[in-house]
């Protein structure tokens, strides 16, 4: 353990916000590994380096995803530095500490293999949404029977994320000159009145046991070329966060079914919907009370989603769980440096238990 925290820090000092510099880091990462004894399978997809170390025996695998890639950062982000028991950097929380953390942990864990495989997953590309790193693996039969995405949960279990449906909506409407703006059709203005009546459709106003509605979010808006015309076309896009139960088809049809503008999607990304009785997830809120001073295990639901949503198409369980930390992709990222060790001893602890756990019945509906 009193390796974690250097090497958080050394792989914070990588700027992974640049795909060169991800399989810089990458390539760091298999050094390191090999040089604590691990056997690393190295894979590459349209460029994206990516990492695969297993340890342990057994008829159930144990999946650690972790990602490398950050957002982008000023460049002081990447000189990490501690200060009142914190650790701060670009990467600190989200999610290089679990990443740290996960590293190390398969190092303990090939001195003392468990009943089980455990198989740490180096991924490349999380924050753009994964498809050439998680869903290269899994689509290559990397799947494993229960998956940890490391990212920062202040040691709570999130066993839901929304779904992602990115939208680019073409508004048309009449030009004339800016001084009568009555004898034209105004499309920044249609286009906000669209935007208003989208927030009220019925799928906006569901609600679920973890989640009060899903979220609507206006990202960007193009417009206009001179003060004196009234624009005939608006483009806007929305990032919409649907709930783990809800369709982004029925969402598509609710919104189509407002205007006749032309609607295309960016991205659909799947939720995740664990259960909150899985077996895995008991077993692993039990190791989370016996490494920790928390009497009770935080269950909630993520805003945002992750690899994770690779996982749960094949059926496969996935949580998202990792250190405490503040502010990710903000400017003072930071991870409280106790919860690192912490976290590191509850990922040992799990994997020692793993084996004894009946796997539930995979729904692959």
């Amino acid at each position: 353990m009193d390796e974690t925290i250097p090497l958080l820090k050394t792989l914070i000092g990588y700027n992974t916000a640049s795909l060169p510099k991800v399989n810089e880091a990458m390539e760091f990462c298999r050094e390191w590994l090999e040089g604590h004894g691990l056997t690393v399978q190295k894979y590459v997809n349209n460029g994206h380096s990516m990492l695969v170390c297993e340890v342990g025996n057994g008829s159930q695998t144990l999946v650690f995803n972790g990602h490398l890639d950050v957002v982008k950062g000023k460049e002081e982000q990447f000189a990490p530095y501690e200060k009142d028991a914190k650790l701060y950097g670009r990467g600190s929380a989200d999610m290089k500490a679990g990443l740290a953390a996960m590293m190390a942990a398969m190092v303990r864990l090939n001195n003392a293999p468990p009943d089980c495989k455990v198989q740490l997953q180096i991924v490349p590309d999380e924050e753009t949404g994964g498809r050439n790193g998680t869903g290269y693996l899994v689509d290559h039969d990397h799947k494993g029977d229960f998956v940890i995405c490391g990212e920062p949960t202040g040691l709570g279990i999130a066993i839901q994320s929304k779904g992602v449906l990115q939208l680019d909506i073409t508004v048309s409407g009449s030009s004339t000159h800016g001084s009568r703006p009555w004898e034209g059709e105004n499309a920044i203005e249609k286009a906000f009145a669209l935007y208003q009546r989208i927030k009220q459709l019925p799928f906006s106003q569901e609600r679920s046991e973890l989640y009060a509605q899903p979220s609507i979010n206006l990202a960007k808006i193009q417009a206009g070329t001179v003060y004196n015309k009234v624009p005939a076309k608006c483009d806007f896009s929305l990032d919409i966060r649907y709930l783990p139960d809800q369709l982004p088809e029925d969402i598509l049809q609710q919104i189509n079914s407002l205007s006749d503008d032309k609607v295309a999607v960016h991205i659909c990304n799947d939720p995740v919907n664990t259960e909150v009785d899985n077996p895995y997830v008991k077993t692993l809120s039990e190791a989370v009370t016996r490494n920790t001073q928390l009497e009770k295990v935080n269950i909630f639901g993520q805003h945002g989603s992750s690899d994770g949503q690779y996982f749960t198409v094949y059926g496969v369980p996935a949580v998202e769980f990792g250190p405490v930390g503040y502010n990710w992709h903000g400017d003072n990222e930071l991870v409280y440096t106790s919860s690192i060790p912490e976290y590191e001893n509850i990922l040992v602890d799990f994997a020692g238990n793993f084996a004894n756990v009946k796997p539930p019945v995979a729904n692959n509906d």
